[in-house]
This record gives C-alpha cells, sequence and structure tokens, in this order.
C-alpha cells in the first residue's frame, strides 16, 4: 500500500513539476544568452573591421588624423567594455556599453562622410569591398540586436507569468533582463556638412 501511494505521490509530483515552467524558464534564458553572445559576435566583427578601413583611408587622406583618431579612440572604448551574463539584468552596465557602442557608430559616420571629400579613395576596390563589409556588418548589429530584444522580451515575460512566476520566485530566483536600447538621440536627423 505504501509502495502505491509513494507510486501515485511521485506521478503526481512529475505532472506538477512539468507544468511549473522549471525547464522553460532555464532554456530561455539561455536564449537570451546566445542572442548577447550573437550581438557580442558582431560587435567584435565591426571591431576588426574597423582597423582596415582606417588604414586604407589613411593612406588617401593624411591630415584627416583628427577623424581617424576619434574613430581608433572610439574603437578601443567599445572594445574595452565587456559584459557578462550576469550584467544583461544592471541598467548601468547595459547604458555604459551602449554609450560606447554609440560614440563608434558616431566616429564611423565622420569617417564616411570624410571619405566623401576623396573621390579617388570611393572609387578604390579595397576601400568599397571594405565599405560594403562595415556596412553589412551594421546590418548584422541591428539584426543581432533585434533578436536579442526578442529573446528578452519572452523571458521577462515568461518570468512574470503564472505558474511559471511562482517557480521563479520560490525555485530559480532568475532576474529580469535588460533590453538593448536606442542610443540617446537616435530620434533626431543626422546633421551632414562638407
Amino acid at each position: 500500500m505504501k509502495r502505491i501511494v509513494l507510486l501515485v505521490l511521485v506521478g503526481l509530483m512529475s505532472v506538477v513539476l512539468s507544468g511549473c515552467g522549471y525547464n522553460t524558464l532555464q532554456t530561455k534564458e539561455e536564449v537570451v544568452f546566445k542572442a548577447w553572445a550573437d550581438v557580442e559576435s558582431t560587435l567584435q566583427r565591426r571591431a576588426e573591421l574597423i582597423p582596415n578601413l582606417v588604414e586604407t583611408v589613411k593612406g588617401y587622406a593624411k591630415h584627416e588624423q583628427e577623424t581617424l583618431q576619434s574613430v581608433i579612440e572610439a574603437r578601443s572604448k567599445a572594445s574595452s567594455i565587456q559584459l557578462s551574463p550576469e550584467d544583461l539584468s544592471n541598467p548601468a552596465a547595459m547604458q555604459q556599453l551602449q554609450a560606447a557602442q554609440g560614440g563608434l557608430s558616431s566616429a564611423l559616420s565622420r569617417l564616411l562622410v570624410t571619405v566623401e571629400r576623396y573621390p579617388d579613395l570611393k572609387a578604390n576596390q579595397n576601400f568599397l569591398d571594405l565599405q560594403n563589409q562595415l556596412e553589412g556588418t551594421e546590418n548584422r548589429i541591428n539584426v543581432a540586436r533585434q533578436r536579442y530584444n526578442a529573446a528578452v522580451s519572452d523571458f521577462n515575460g515568461s518570468i512574470r507569468r503564472f505558474p511559471a512566476n511562482l517557480t521563479n520566485k520560490f525555485l530559480l530566483q532568475l532576474e529580469r533582463k535588460e533590453y538593448f536600447k536606442a542610443e540617446e538621440g537616435a530620434k533626431e536627423v543626422p546633421k551632414v556638412s562638407f
């Protein structure tokens, strides 16, 4: 008799635990971490392309040293900030990363405006290849950020919905993840002047 009661209890516990979201929440958190790794990977690709772009431009525009220097410094700053999976719940760490990446995007925009002044450089095949790769990388970064935000939305919603919210509160205690937000002033139209 005790054996039957024990089997029934084990069966009931497995049914209850299978519907509590324990494994689902952990899986969704892993999806967030993977999406963040994809963002980091595309940011790394951009960081690796920039030195090639800068060196190509340097050959044509030696007197534009200030613009080139700002790109180099922005790349260095952006590359120095690394977030661990634990930092994805830290708004200040996410803001710091986004500010550094925004500075790099701004410096790259100024560099590309500088390039407009040099028709020979625009015709150089190596430069065109690098510029196309950089443009493709920027698009990949945008897609990776969108996928990360979608994963964060799914995860954050899951830890708030019943019954998974109880599982999270009493067993897992997973923290809400931060979204990758637009840069400060992103809604303003960029000003280009020659």
